[in-house]
């Protein structure tokens, strides 16, 4: 089945554990990094098995999306429920699940609990439910989503189906939160080792990070992503980059649906070598051959970091990540930490602030979706976009809102006249009819319902440019030929139970935003740790901070690689510290005595030390340390 479906002969690391503990019906949850192939350790057991349900909750609705299209691309039969749709598009999709022969459901938390999914899910077969992003229930992870608290529901009404969490960023505490919320059973916990051994990470600490960011990319052949905070950001270095004769574009949550799959589809066929890009720019990239990544900003924890960096070598073969750390970072991430964390009456009047933006009133908008522009919201409000995003944030995290990703709407078209009257058009305006040819030939039903349809694929079929395609739209519907409406991408507002509530019944927990707080200084504490020591290898300190204790140096970071020059320039330190250490000298002569870097001569005397070859007493002086002693 492997090999007939997906077209491998081999499973990946602990792909197969994870499949074999799924099939005998454990609850398990899979610790496995970006890149590993969560997806086909549920599609896997769901297809071995003659018919049956996999239930598939996940946040990311433009995720859902890609894995439906690329499963009924395989002739498997995949459906998605999720916010951006209508109330008769999600009856249809739940009808095809009880009755139909649909292998897969792709649902949104949010959708769990309304009363249409639990009737029809009480109705349905399933088999296994698999929970991606799984670190979102808990409390302590770094991307808490009140919504995951209602897979529970699904546990009460089928006690019986396994649960598979997935996630590709757990620390041990968050591990067991996942498992405790499930109701794991006799739950199993399979961990991928996070060790990229291909991928060989650095930090460098340079005044000039726009310099050291043209060095990498001029040394390292292949494609590459920078990653920046801001859209200004992407915009500016992609620019720089093409002054300086590289192949680059931006992409960024402000530009349109359209334009972004061009530009990453430029990007993934090789025709753009470099995307500089925000966070809005990953998930579903199957590009193996990133051959470096590169963070211009820091991030705020060690997971986004990893999951970012992670992108790079998935073909296994010799890849780059590379962190920019300039002086003043550290206060500029202070100052960013201090904007995470608006005032109690800040958020509220964020609230405050959506409902009149929605026009949502007081007791309405309970389960309802709304289109959320962001930026024209802080724009009319006259809000810093970092500050409010969080108030938002903090909305989310006591479930009184959930802001879902961007959901695609695309374009939709009605033609008002008869095709009697089109025919005549097509005489009259030459210019119009090679356009009116293809969007027929392309689009049925046109004349009686609006139909969606994609610019894009227009583009492609009639030769012309998008912005070409959009303008004959405009042209049809100014000549009252058409009714056009334009596609748009935006999130979806969505109100908690109870809907819209009167401010003074807002109750932002102190006790939870002190937690939310304290959780998020000790991440910025542990990336910087990461960013600005040299002492441990990258890939090691990486590894620890997701439980791994018994990992091992790469050999191939920055710190690792500074480590064995120090060796090759000085091959006799050892023999020179156990020379001075016979005669009892301090840690400070030892020092004076050798000529080479004094942090290299105090790790060599730890290391020493800790293999018991050396002892240093209490004034710093050295002794060597006898078998028989």
């Amino acid at each position: 089945m492997l090999l007939r479906v997906w077209g491998y002969t081999s499973f990946r690391r602990t792909q197969l554990p994870t499949i074999m503990s799924v099939c005998e019906g454990r609850d398990t949850l899979a610790l496995m990094p970006t890149g590993a192939g969560k997806s086909l350790i549920y599609q896997v057991p769901t297809l071995a098995r003659e018919d049956g349900l996999c239930i598939i909750v996940t946040p990311l609705i433009s995720l859902m999306k890609d894995q439906v299209d690329k499963l009924r691309r395989k002739h498997i039969s995949a459906v998605a429920i999720h916010s951006g749709m209508t109330p008769r598009q999600i009856d249809i999709a739940l009808d095809n699940c009880v009755y139909g022969d649909t292998r897969f459901l792709y649902v949104s938390p949010e959708r769990i609990s309304t009363e249409i999914f639990k009737a029809r899910f009480e109705r349905m077969k399933p088999t296994l439910i698999a929970v991606d992003e799984a670190h979102c229930i808990s409390q302590w992870g770094y991307d808490f989503r009140p919504s995951y608290l209602r897979i529970a529901t699904l546990r009460k009404l089928a006690p019986d189906v396994p649960i598979l969490a997935l996630t590709a960023s757990a620390t041990d505490r968050v591990a067991e939160d996942i498992m405790k919320r499930l109701e794991f059973k006799n739950g199993c916990i399979i961990r991928s080792s996070f060790s990229r051994p291909n991928i060989s990470f650095s930090v460098r600490r340079v005044e000039n990070k726009n310099e050291q960011m043209l060095r990498v990319i001029n040394n390292v052949p292949g494609t590459g992503i920078v990653y920046v905070r801001t859209r200004e950001g992407a915009e500016q270095i992609a620019e720089i980059l093409r002054e300086q004769g590289i192949s680059a574009s931006y992409y960024h949550g402000g530009l349109e649906n359209a334009e972004r799959a061009l530009r990453q589809d430029d990007w993934t066929s090789g025709r753009c070598r470099v995307m500089v890009a925000t966070n809005a720019f990953g998930m579903g990239i199957d590009k193996p051959d990133v051959r470096f990544v590169i963070h211009y900003s820091i991030c705020d924890s060690l997971e986004h970091y990893y999951q970012e960096a992670g992108r790079a070598g998935r073909d296994e073969k010799k890849a780059y990540a590379v962190l920019l750390v300039s002086p003043d970072d550290k206060s500029k991430a202070k100052r960013m930490f201090s904007s995470e964390f608006p005032s109690l009456e800040f958020i509220k009047r964020v609230y405050e602030a959506i409902a009149n933006y929605l026009q949502v009133a007081v007791g309405d908008g309970e389960g309802i979706s709304y289109d959320f522009n962001i930026y024209e919201f802080y724009k009319r409000n006259r809000m810093f976009v970092g500050t409010a995003m969080n108030a938002i944030d903090i909305l989310r995290m006591n479930g009184y809102l959930t802001l879902t990703d961007e959901s695609e709407h695309p374009s939709r078209i009605m033609f008002t006249i008869s095709r009697d009257e089109l025919y005549k058009l097509r005489v009259e305006r030459g210019d119009l009819d090679h356009f009116i040819r293809t969007l027929l030939r392309m689009y049925d039903g046109v004349f009686t319902e609006f139909r969606s349809v994609s610019e894009s694929a227009l583009a492609t079929a009639t030769g012309y440019s998008i912005d070409r395609v959009r303008e004959l739209f405009r042209t049809l519907w100014q000549l009252r030929v058409i009714r056009y409406i334009p596609g748009r991408c935006t999130p979806l507002m969505i109100y908690g139970e109870g809907g819209r509530l009167p401010q003074e019944n807002l109750y932002i927990s102190p006790e939870t935003y002190k937690l939310r707080k304290d959780m998020a200084a000790e991440r910025y504490r542990r990336m910087f740790e990461y960013a600005e020591g040299d002492e441990m290898c990258r890939s090691r300190f990486i590894q620890n901070y997701f439980g791994e204790e018994d990992a091992e140096d790469c050999g191939v970071c920055d710190v690792c690689i500074a480590r064995k020059k120090s060796r090759k320039n000085n091959p006799d330190i050892e023999a020179a510290i156990m020379e001075l250490a016979e005669t009892g000298a301090s840690i400070r002569e030892v020092v004076r005595h050798i000529e080479s870097d004094p942090d290299i001569i105090a790790t060599q005397i730890d290391k020493m030390q800790s293999e018991g070859k050396i002892s240093v007493d209490s004034t710093g002086h050295l002794g060597i340390v006898r078998i028989n002693e």
